[in-house]
């Protein structure tokens, strides 16, 4: 599979079809391999590109804290489009991957065909939920430290079944990429001039709300609440979820 070398961390990323590019990116502690469901449908009319978060699963796990963060990871993201040849495409992602998606957008906006967000908060507007959330971020990295991937066995289905090579880079990644420091990417939610797409699961209760405030901050985005599915819809309930996307996908400007 190939890689991207960025100042010396090694990239993994996968190509499948292809047609207009769609650049996907997964949740925190996730990897690639939970869109793997979705190759067959996504990939038929389009350039689906999944790669794996510094950290995280194939690509490399760098021990310099510095090498984590969300403006290294929004370079990942566009490092990966030049690899591929890709001017634009349609960013997307899950949980943490979506966030970086509203990043990406932030930075590349004329990168930025439209956006799939799924599973996603856009951050936090007052300091002390953004403070809570980052304590929680902090935790997990603590978590992880001590106890290893263990941690994981835990957690939700797509995270479980996750393969990582050690837990440290995971717990870089909470520290450097899971915080938060501000509200620039919920301040941007209203200046998004593309067409958006919002999945949420019916049953996502912490994202929920997140879901509705982006629906209704960003201009003419559209969203699609998926009965019977939790925080990784595209796993609960993967005929909805592409029967949810395709659609969008297949209707957006040329």
């Amino acid at each position: 599979m190939p890689k991207i070398n960025r100042d010396g961390v090694g990239i993994h990323y996968e190509v499948h079809g292809d047609g207009p590019p769609l650049l996907l990116t997964h949740g925190y502690s996730s990897t690639s391999a939970m869109w793997h469901g979705q190759v067959d449908a996504l990939a038929r009319d389009h350039k689906l590109i999944l790669w794996d978060m510094r950290g995280h699963g194939q690509s490399d796990y760098p021990d310099d804290p510095h090498a984590y963060s969300e403006a290294l990871t929004v370079g990942d993201m566009a490092a990966i489009l030049d690899a591929v040849g890709a001017k634009r495409a349609i960013i997307g992602g899950l949980s943490l991957g979506g966030y970086m998606s509203l990043a990406f957008y932030r930075t590349h906006p004329s990168r930025t065909r439209a956006l799939l967000i799924i599973d996603t908060g856009p951050g936090f507007k007052k300091d002390d939920a953004r403070e809570a959330w980052n304590a929680r971020a902090l935790a997990t990295a603590d978590k992880l430290d001590r106890e290893g991937l263990d941690v994981l066995k835990s957690a939700t289905r797509e995270r479980a079944t996750a393969s990582h090579r050690n837990a440290r880079g995971l717990a870089l990644a909470a520290r450097g990429m899971l915080t938060q420091r501000d509200a620039a990417v919920m301040e941007l939610l209203p200046d998004i001039k593309v067409p958006s797409l919002i999945v949420v699961g019916a049953d996502d209760t912490p994202f929920l709300a997140a879901s509705d405030y982006m629906a209704a901050k960003i201009p003419g985005a559209q969203k699609v609440v998926i009965p019977a599915a939790g925080h990784a819809v595209n796993i609960d309930q993967p005929q909805a979820f592409v029967d949810a996307v395709l659609p969008f996908l297949k209707n957006l400007p040329a």
